[in-house]
């Protein structure tokens, strides 16, 4: 279960947060794969703890023979005894914590896995809502406190819970009016924990939401600097800034105050076990119930406690921290893997495309069908109404419309990343494909927002089949007009690009994903506005590569430019989500309704269009 997502101050609806059953049942999951390896990592910490023990023992064995008048002599077996023990106890703790922190870095890597597959798979009118700060926050903030976490707080943790009870038992051991008397201190500690972790979470999780709000102002502000300045709001933006700042800020503080605190009261816990224990001690040996030697060993196992148990109490600072982080983690992958409906929203139909598996059909029947489509992003804001459409096998249909006509977010439903408030959406798998048998990627969807993701020029077109060979690499490269560009790289195909590398212009950027789409192979292709970051100078080269990427299969294209509806066999005209127009381009163009209005706006403002 998740709980309610959270509102911040910027109006967002931020992701949800799992709840704590909820958490702890995740860490268990995600754990369950390396039992053994946790087994084994405790075993090896509980015996490296029980040989520690020995220490105040010994100790008090040389504390008698002193107190006895021994020869020194008497000395020579407990102080050799206690380097075995420093010896043994440093090499099986060095052992058990290195298994434990290789279990911790292995669960991380499974969380981050899951994650970042469960984030790539919402749905982008969700990541909308939410706004970008929140998701930056989780997969930055949270993460590393998590990694922090279990990069020193579990392996520390495990091995002071196990240190406190094995001390406890050598006090019992020794006399238990000794466990008694030490145990004095429970109270106070447990009331201080409960104190503590009832205020810390809270407090944590308003953090990170305080945080993630603070970032997404942030990005705002940055990303849309032009704007900013050119309507003068850089005052506003600014104390925007500063409020989200100072709430951050406020809230660290608090939780600082909440550590000190917390840390006072612990210290008086151990004022009183010490003095319980000494006072035990003194009653005991004046009654000759125990030698000073036992009473010595009592009060250095009590004082032995004060590392892990404040280390313990203290790591609860760190532990409720990373459980926040997790929680919000938690909330990602659940929020993916379990969408929950919402109220009053009608259910998506049971072929939508990101729901259910593509059957190959014969090429008689409809590629696409698109049946009574609507949706918004938020109540009182429809961007789709009710829209029908249907793409037969190898059709290549334009859609084009004003901005805000809803062209990228029915292209978005179509290639299934984002499912529509109501109606429903079929794409069998393998129709219209290029390939002989059923497409491996049923529908690709290529946006103008082209990413070259950080390797070789190989390694980048490899994202799409991770078993092509260089020939088939060259082959998709040669097919959206890009090879000899790609050759003339420093190292071919083995040039680094992407951050840090050879740095590809956006006309090649986007060419690279084209290349992409073809090595993929889908039975759908969705462009929207794939062309776009060319500009006037790469536009024919860009054009040109997006055809001959579409060839041989069906298409929806969402028309930067209009010459892409002239080459498509059919032109779809949305206007205010609806759609007003469908028809060949020269049709529509004759017509004289919608098409012909944007036509003729479009090719006026450009000297020497084309004029079929």
């Amino acid at each position: 279960m998740t709980t309610p997502s959270p509102t911040a101050d910027t109006g967002a609806e931020l992701l949800p947060i799992a709840t704590p059953a909820r958490t702890r049942a995740a860490l268990r999951t995600l754990i369950r794969p390396d039992r053994g390896l946790a087994l084994t990592g405790i075993g090896i910490l509980v015996a490296a703890t029980a040989v520690g023990l020995l220490v105040q023992p010994l100790l008090g064995r040389i504390v008698d023979i002193v107190a006895d008048g021994r020869p020194a002599g008497d000395l020579t077996l407990p102080v050799v005894l206690l380097v075995a023990v420093a010896v043994v106890q440093g090499l099986t703790t060095t052992l058990g914590l290195t298994r434990i922190a290789r279990l911790g870095e292995t669960v991380l890597a499974r969380l981050r896995e899951r994650f970042v597959e469960r984030a790539l798979n919402l749905p982008a009118d969700r990541l909308e809502r939410a706004g970008a700060g929140d998701l930056t926050a989780r997969v930055t903030g949270d993460v590393a406190r998590v990694a922090e976490a279990v990069r020193s707080a579990l392996p520390e943790m495990a091995r002071s819970v196990l240190a406190i009870l094995l001390t406890l038992g050598a006090l019992a051991l020794l006399d238990v009016r000794f466990l008694l008397a030490a145990l004095l201190a429970v109270p106070v500690q447990l009331l201080t924990a409960r104190w503590y972790v009832r205020r810390a979470l809270t407090l944590y999780a308003d953090q990170r939401v305080a945080n993630g709000a603070q970032q997404q102002q942030l990005l705002e502000t940055i990303g849309g600097a032009v704007t900013v300045r050119g309507h003068r709001l850089e005052e506003q933006h600014t104390e925007r800034s500063a409020g989200r700042s100072r709430k951050a800020v406020d809230l660290t503080m608090r939780s600082v105050n909440l550590v000190l605190g917390f840390y006072g009261r612990l210290h008086i816990a151990e004022y009183i076990g010490l003095a319980a224990v000494l006072i035990a001690g003194f009653w005991l040996v004046r009654d000759g119930a125990v030698s000073i030697g036992t009473a010595t060993a009592a009060a250095l196992y009590f004082h032995s406690l004060f590392g892990p148990v404040n280390a313990a109490l203290v790591l609860l600072d760190d532990a409720q921290s990373a459980a926040a982080g997790l929680a919000r983690l938690v909330g990602v992958t659940d929020l993916a893997e379990q969408p929950e409906p919402e109220v009053g929203k009608p259910e998506v139909g049971k072929a939508a495309l990101a729901s259910v598996p593509r059957q190959r059909i014969a090429s008689s029947e409809a590629a696409v069908t698109v049946h009574a489509v609507s949706h918004a992003y938020g109540p009182g804001r429809p961007v789709l109404h009710e829209v029908s459409l249907t793409l037969e096998p190898g059709e290549h249909v334009a859609l084009v419309g004003t901005s805000g006509a809803g062209k990228s977010t029915l292209a978005r439903i179509v290639a299934g990343v984002q499912q529509p408030t109501s109606g429903t959406v079929t794409a069998p798998a393998g129709a219209g494909s290029a390939s002989a048998g059923a497409s491996e990627h049923p529908v690709v969807l290529v946006t103008q927002e082209v990413h070259v993701f950080t390797g070789t020029l190989a390694e980048d077109l490899r994202l799409a089949r991770p078993d092509a060979t260089d020939a088939d690499l060259r082959t998709a490269l040669a097919t959206v007009h890009a090879l000899d560009w790609a050759e003339a790289l420093p190292d071919g195909l083995a040039t680094v690009v992407g951050e840090g590398g050879h740095r590809l212009d956006p006309a090649r950027a986007q060419q690279l994903a084209l290349a992409r789409l073809v090595l993929a192979d889908p039975a759908l292709a969705v462009l929207d506005e794939a062309t776009a970051e060319a500009g006037s100078a790469g536009a024919w080269v860009l054009e040109r590569s997006a055809e001959a990427a579409l060839a041989g299969r069906t298409a929806l294209v969402v028309a930067h430019r209009l010459t892409q509806a002239v080459a498509a066999d059919r032109v779809v005209v949305l206007e205010a989500g609806r759609v007003v127009e469908s028809g060949p381009h020269d049709e529509l163009r004759d017509a004289g309704g919608p098409y012909a209005a944007l036509w003729r706006a479009w090719s006026g403002s450009r000297a020497g269009a084309p004029h079929p």
